[in-house]
């Protein structure tokens, strides 16, 4: 059922950064600040005092929270997306869902989601596809091997090896 997800999910958030996410609402609602809910994470875009943008994938209607990502790439606001209104209630340390979340001030959590925010960044900018994201790397890898194979050191090792044999 929740295969599909909302028009308004602009990228896939590895499952991996998932919990990372859900860590960084509860140590920043605890020792940061953090606001709740749609009108709030709105509020703290337009302001520019967002940290990161949290925003529940399963929201109904969408329309709810389909606006966030658009703000947030106008101003350019990290914002990344979780998969559960309830989880993402849990995490705040409140009893009801939540839409959308509003990290204002990092408290404990800076490096957390300063570590979140560099993979978001990552996997936008490879345009949110694992594959593509790590394509480049293999390739990247293999073209010094074939000129270290072509390269005559081998055999420069393995001429004192046979003198030394004699």
């Amino acid at each position: 059922m929740h295969m599909a997800k909302s028009y308004y999910v602009k990228f896939v958030v590895p499952e991996n950064l998932v919990s990372p996410i859900y860590e960084s609402l509860r140590v920043a609602s605890q020792t940061g600040k953090v606001r709740k809910g749609t009108n709030e994470a709105t509020k703290a875009i337009e302001r520019g005092t967002s940290k990161l943008i949290v925003i529940a994938e399963d929201v109904e209607p969408p329309e709810v929270v389909a606006h966030l990502p658009i703000i947030c790439e106008e101003r350019g606001a990290a914002y990344v997306f979780v998969p559960s209104k309830q989880d993402l209630g849990k995490a705040l340390g409140i009893e009801v869902t939540s839409a959308a979340a509003a990290i204002l001030d990092s408290g404990d959590a800076q490096h957390i989601i300063d570590e979140v925010i560099s993979t978001i960044e990552k996997i936008k900018s490879g345009k949110s596809e694992p594959e593509a994201k790590s394509e480049p790397e293999p390739e990247a890898k293999s073209e010094p091997e074939p000129e270290a194979k072509s390269e005559p050191e081998p055999e420069a090792k393995s001429e004192p090896e046979a003198k030394s044999e004699q």
